[in-house]
């Protein structure tokens, strides 16, 4: 019997509580962080229940997906009254629209602390994966999953399987972790990881910085993982180690000496593994309307006849959706709008790859440029070191942060037939407005598009 435990393992077995009847497994959950959408049914569900919430202090409410971020907007949704209410009628910790801590809550998470290594964390919405940069094991949930965790603290699952993602290779100039999310679900198709926890490993991920093992984590949903994890390194501990909640402020040797054995052992057992090298990787963006139609700057829209039958379907639903034509050259396409934001690409080192290209420049004047940035602690600090300047004189929208143009839910939308470059991280029809064409790419791929008013190889202007 092999006794080497994963990352996953170690995690896992800290936090059973046991097993049902049915096999499906009981997960103690250290933190709930939930958002605006999800709180007027599942607090609702609890009232008519009469259950109260078993842990009020490990419960946090954050303020993000029915924002607006546009300047002068009045900041008040039905949805942002209606967190305020349970909040105080629970005794709930929320960072309210208002607040200095106001972000999305994926951000929110990691920048207050509340996510840490070797924690346990629920969240309904399904980037909550997004922690695992920390080593953190995070949960979507749906809101009837969400009443359960806040009535009994524990989260009922199928144990998931293990799959190992180790990933080499020095990344080239112009390509980010953006790109090798894009490429890693082009190669293994948006199904590849149902089912799965997902541990990245490799030295490509090791020299990668917290926030941007964050945008790979964040991805790792789009093609199917049920979660994912990071090992925790000193950059990972001293990330932890400046946030307001971290328990290093009070307890650094024990929890440093904890932190540094959640790792996977040596031989410890994963159910697949995969190789990935990304030393010859380009900037990658998607085509279609899938995260897995995706090709690389330089290469061409693919036809769907050298396609298997099962792809040629959705490829061809896709290139009449994009407006796009077999075999056409994916540089020089018009774009009407860029979006650089969302849990996926807003953090402080996305807006400055993305300033160091439009300093001193200006946009295509056919063109609407807008920057999220992805918390106000974020918002902030760009403007310290300014940023936000920077966008600005190149004429971009300087918004306050949220979710906007990737949620949809807040009045941020594009409009019909345009065409975006947008750092989030799905490409879905309608998805940013209804008939909005999305590719997805970088936030140094979305700046360089800025400028030219077309798609254009960012190499170009580094």
């Amino acid at each position: 019997m092999n006794t080497k435990k994963t990352l996953f393992d170690k995690i896992w077995e800290q936090h059973s509580v046991g097993q049902r009847n049915d096999g499906r497994h009981l997960l103690y959950i250290d933190r709930h962080v939930i958002h605006e959408l999800h709180v007027p049914h599942a607090f609702k569900r609890l009232d008519l229940s009469g259950r109260s919430i078993r842990r009020p202090d490990l419960t946090v409410i954050v303020q993000d997906h029915t924002v607006p971020t546009r300047p002068g907007l009045e900041l008040i949704s039905e949805h942002i009254k209606i967190t305020r209410e349970y909040a105080k009628k629970y005794q709930l910790k929320l960072i309210d629209v208002s607040s200095e801590q106001h972000g999305i809550v994926h951000i929110v998470s990691s920048e207050m602390g509340f996510a840490m290594p070797g924690f346990t964390l629920a969240c309904p919405d399904s980037h909550a994966s997004t922690v695992g940069a920390l080593g953190c094991l995070a949960f979507g949930c749906g809101t009837t999953e969400l009443e359960h965790i806040l009535a009994t603290q524990v989260m009922v699952l199928d144990k998931p399987k293990q799959l190992k993602v180790n990933i080499t290779g020095v990344l080239q100039p112009g390509v980010s972790a953006k790109d090798v999310s894009l490429y890693l679900i082009r190669t293994l198709g948006v199904n590849a990881g149902r089912g799965f926890v997902v541990e990245f490993t490799g030295s490509t991920v090791q020299e990668m910085n917290i926030e941007s093992r964050m945008t790979l984590c964040n991805m790792s949903i789009e093609w199917g993982a049920r979660s994912c994890l990071i090992a925790p390194d000193s950059k990972a501990m001293d990330w932890c180690s400046k946030t307001p909640l971290s328990p290093m402020r009070d307890q650094s040797l024990s929890m440093s000496a904890f932190w540094e054995n959640l790792k996977s052992d040596d031989g410890a057992f994963f159910d697949q593994e995969i190789e990935l090298n990304c030393s010859e990787l380009t900037p990658q963006l998607t085509w279609g309307t899938d995260p897995s139609q995706v090709v690389g700057i330089d290469e061409l829209i693919p036809d769907p006849q050298d396609m298997s039958l099962n792809d040629q379907q959705q490829a061809l639903k896709a290139i009449s959706y994009m407006d796009v034509l077999p075999g056409e050259r994916i540089q020089g396409i018009k774009v009407d709008r860029v979006f650089i934001g969302s849990c996926s690409n807003s953090r402080i080192s996305d807006l400055r790859a993305a300033a160091s290209i439009v300093k001193n420049q200006k946009i295509a004047i056919h063109l609407k440029a807008i920057v999220v940035p992805g918390s106000t602690q974020i918002k902030k600090q760009a403007e310290q070191e300014g940023l936000d300047k920077i966008f600005l004189d190149a004429g971009f929208e300087w918004h306050r942060s949220g979710c906007s143009m990737c949620a949809g839910a807040n009045g941020d939308i594009g409009l019909p037939g345009e065409r975006w470059l947008s750092t989030t991280n799905r490409n879905f029809e309608n998805r940013q407005g209804r008939d909005v064409k999305t590719h997805l790419v970088s936030p140094q791929m979305a700046a360089a598009a800025a400028l030219a008013g077309s798609i254009v190889d960012v190499r170009n202007y580094l």
